[in-house]
């Protein structure tokens, strides 16, 4: 239990705002999530589109700089939300 927020704190001490707090919480991390999965997958689909359709060279560069951008963003996102996932369990 090292690490969790309520993890000091036995099941019979929590109260329903505890529960709710939690709840709370674990909803705003999710929501969270799915911000970060939009913007990478915004970014990924901006870069293959830049790359595809424009003959330009500093749009093709700038294409080919968004897709890494968004799969980095998407790995971020994940270990974020993990971490946070960890750490409000209670159990």
């Amino acid at each position: 239990m090292k690490g969790m927020a309520y993890g000091k704190f036995t099941e019979e001490e929590l109260i329903l705002r505890d529960y709710l707090a939690i709840d709370r919480t674990v909803l705003a991390n999710e929501r969270t999530f799915l911000a970060y999965i939009r913007t990478a997958l915004t970014l990924f689909v901006a870069g293959v589109s830049f790359v595809q359709f424009f003959d330009s060279a500093l749009v093709e560069i700038v294409g080919w700089a968004f897709i890494p951008v968004g799969i980095v963003t998407f790995i971020i996102g994940l270990l974020r939300y993990t971490k946070m996932k960890n750490s409000v369990s209670i159990r």
